[in-house]
């Protein structure tokens, strides 16, 4: 019986990690019933570089934008570079983009500046957005609340995916009410994450993704080992079980989210 079909909504493919083996790393994400894979850039080099992953790869997207650890590159030419890569047909998604106070590789007043017009491109092109959060989750939901009401009808429903989530049950919630999909990661299945699962089990259905951040992240059955799209099954496994459906069900379901949301061809 073939494998139900997944996709892995963030996987960093284009990192130094996978130079010497990535095509045996799609192969057998093929192999584990991976279909789809969406590469984010965090810098101006690296949007180059998923895109001509996409262009390479069937199963392979790309999504475009400046990390907040990178938004001090970030300039007045950005956003028209960034607009020309967006037109790619291979681009789903204005990302990684967002907020990241943990490491504060660039001021805080910066990283906000560099989402805050990224946000404005996205809504100008009518794409989602991916968004990256490392302890600034109130200041990160203070400009996705501003920015929400003023995109496209046509965006209202598919905004975007907080990535990775890792915040409390009250931002969880408040990202689903502006129309946001949650993913989750490896850290799910983590043996201490007891209140990261009570927010998966909460989320609906129709409003979550799995991902596996790839190199980072492996699940608890390949801790310590380089994360791969292959290893994305026991995300969606433990996706299943916190829902009480079998692991086809949840598959169609986060695939067919993620489509939905990418507008995935």
């Amino acid at each position: 019986m073939p494998l139900p079909a997944l996709v892995d909504s963030h996987c960093h493919l284009n990192f130094p990690s996978f130079d010497d083996d990535r095509a045996a790393v799609l192969e057998r994400a093929r192999d584990a019933g991976v279909s789809g894979i969406i590469v984010p850039a965090v810098d101006l080099r690296s949007c180059q570089e998923a895109l001509k992953l996409a262009e390479t790869y069937s199963s392979v997207y790309a999504a475009i934008g400046i990390h907040p650890n990178s938004s001090r590159e970030y300039d007045s030419s950005s956003i028209a570079t960034l607009r020309d890569l967006a037109s790619h047909p291979r681009n789903v998604a204005i990302g990684e983009i967002g907020l990241d106070y943990y490491r504060q590789s660039s001021p805080k007043r910066v990283q906000q500046a560099a989402l805050e017009k990224q946000l404005e491109l996205a809504a100008e092109l009518g794409l989602p957005v991916i968004i990256h959060n490392r302890d600034a989750a109130e200041d990160l939901m203070a400009i996705l609340e501003d920015w929400a009401p003023t995109v496209p009808k046509g965006l209202s429903r598919r905004l975007g995916a907080l990535h990775s989530f890792s915040a409390s049950c009250d931002i969880a919630e408040r990202a689903l009410d502006l129309g946001f999909y949650l993913g989750f990661t490896g850290p799910i299945t983590f043996k201490n994450s007891h209140a990261l699962r009570d927010i998966a089990r909460s989320a609906p259905p129709d409003r979550i993704l799995v991902e596996t951040d790839s190199p980072f992240l492996a699940p608890q059955q390949r801790r310590g080992k380089r994360n791969e799209p292959a290893y994305l099954g026991y995300i969606c496994d433990k996706l299943a079980a916190l829902h009480s459906v079998d692991r086809a069900q949840m598959a169609r379901q986060t695939s067919s989210n993620a489509v939905e949301l990418f507008a995935l061809g």
